[in-house]
């Protein structure tokens, strides 16, 4: 049984990347014709350009196809994000590119194209391959939604670790996991968000073999050296992959490179904070941005501001003192979306869904993060940052820097409107502790494509976040 399901599975993985190679090849195909196309419709009075020929088609296919290979663009894991896909395509699509021309030249000299022509395949092949990888995507997906290719897991590990890696599995239908059930000793636990525990640690090589488990994921981030060890023996036994949750903050925040001393393996953690040249380019980055949006959000902001003033009175900005770069304090700005007075009484508290303080216009503004909009200014004044850590009132600062292990560290870059730990789900009164992490994760790990990335993800999270309120 076991064996014919692993049999099944291996061939349903040929299938899909079988289907990724003829997709990409295709692709080739279409870039070459595309280029053509666009190339005569941009430049009607030029010469046209060499028709491609079958051999030069096939080339571009097979130096893509083989570059994919190399990079893994076949094997990735089931939990890539769409951003990541995009990001590892663009990279080797450019890199196919100058490798196929340079095959050409070589192997063809008599053929000539016209720059033009090499950067519209370039660009009409990569547009190809992301529209088909992507198509390919949706497919898969609705399969695992279908119970087809769905990988079977058992979850280790019912605390809060556990569960809440069980809720980011429910979120998150692409990779396809089944949760079998959930392995905990703790007396009297029963279930953990909705899955049910069907036994305990001493239990899982049985279990395991029984149920047809293909992942183990095990979410025991305070387990001692020794449990983690027997726990993965058990499951080595029965072939099967296993997958520690760390929660360690040092591992989980920075970047490793490992090293060897005569054949012993070493692990350094790199500081990869943002330094020199990178400061100054995503400085300039934040100030093209923010003068952009407030010339292009600027009607916007005035419409805003009239209706608030129009609902209640008061000034229609809200101004908090708020801790950024180095600790030090600066006034944050946002349309106000509170009552006038609304911690007259209870002094500072997080906001909470349905709170009584917000305004009706102020919901609408907070649940669509309208109320942000005049943070430009403090991007433009260079208060914040488009992407970074977001800033907390010192009150709650001074409270978290005695309680969380290096949450002072994050305060070493400028502050964010939009950030990693916010476009995973952490804003809005959610784990300080787990948001400290992806923050510092951000800082130690930052490049321009991790800053768009964000900003896409923030665009199209606007509207429907269910922590914004």
């Amino acid at each position: 049984m076991r064996r014919s399901g692993r049999t099944v599975r291996r061939m349903r993985e040929a299938v899909e990347r079988g289907a990724l190679v003829a997709l990409d090849c295709l692709a080739a195909i279409a870039g070459l014709v595309g280029a053509v196309w666009l190339f005569e419709a941009t430049t009607p009075l030029a010469a046209p350009p060499p028709e491609p020929t079958p051999r030069e088609a096939i080339l571009q296919a097979v130096v893509l196809v083989t570059t994919f290979f190399f990079q893994q663009l076949y094997h990735q894991p089931r939990n890539a994000s769409r951003f990541e896909t995009l990001g590892r395509l663009f990279r080797a699509t450019t890199f196919a590119a100058v490798v196929a021309y340079a095959f050409q030249s070589l192997l063809w000299p008599e053929r000539s194209y016209p720059p033009r022509l090499l950067v519209f395949n370039w660009l009409a092949t990569l547009a190809a391959i992301v529209v088909l990888r992507f198509l390919h995507r949706a497919w898969v997906g609705l399969l695992r939604r279908a119970g087809i290719g769905r990988i079977r897991v058992l979850i280790v590990g019912g605390g809060p670790a556990g569960q809440d890696l069980i809720s980011r599995i429910h979120r998150r239908a692409w990779p396809g996991y089944e949760i079998v059930g959930l392995i905990d000793d703790t007396p009297g636990r029963t279930r953990a968000r909705g899955v049910p525990v069907i036994g305990t640690t001493a239990e899982l090589g049985a279990l395991v073999a029984a149920l047809d488990v293909s992942e183990v994921l095990i979410a025991l981030p305070e387990a001692s050296r020794a449990t983690l060890l027997d726990l993965v023996t058990r499951c080595d036994r029965e072939g099967t992959t296993v997958r520690i949750l760390p929660d360690v903050f040092h591992i989980m925040a920075g970047e490793l490179r490992i090293s060897d001393l005569d054949g012993l393996p070493l692990i350094t953690m790199r500081d990869m904070a943002l330094r020199g040249w990178r400061r100054t380019l995503k400085r300039a980055l934040d100030i093209v941005i923010s003068a952009t949006a407030l010339v292009v959000l600027s009607p916007l902001m005035l419409l805003l501001i009239g209706l608030v003033k129009l609902e209640s009175r008061g000034p229609a900005f809200f101004v908090q003192q708020r801790t950024g770069l180095d600790m030090q304090p600066f006034p944050i700005l946002k349309i106000r979306s509170m009552r006038i007075g609304a911690e007259a009484a209870s002094g500072p508290v997080w906001a909470r869904r349905d709170d009584p303080r917000v305004t009706r216009l102020g919901r609408f503004l907070r649940r669509t993060n309208l109320d942000e909009l005049p943070q430009f200014i403090n991007v433009l004044l260079g208060h914040m940052s488009i992407v970074g850590p977001r800033p907390e009132r010192p009150e709650f600062v001074a409270q978290f820097r005695r309680e969380i292990p290096r949450y002072a560290e994050r305060h070493r870059e400028r502050v964010g409107i939009t950030g990693w730990a916010q476009v995973n789900g952490l804003r809005g009164n959610t784990s300080i502790e787990e948001r400290t992490k992806f923050d510092l994760y951000y800082i130690e790990n930052w490049s321009i494509l991790l800053d768009l990335e964000i900003i896409a993800r923030t665009i199209l999270r606007s509207f429907r976040d269910p922590n914004a309120y």
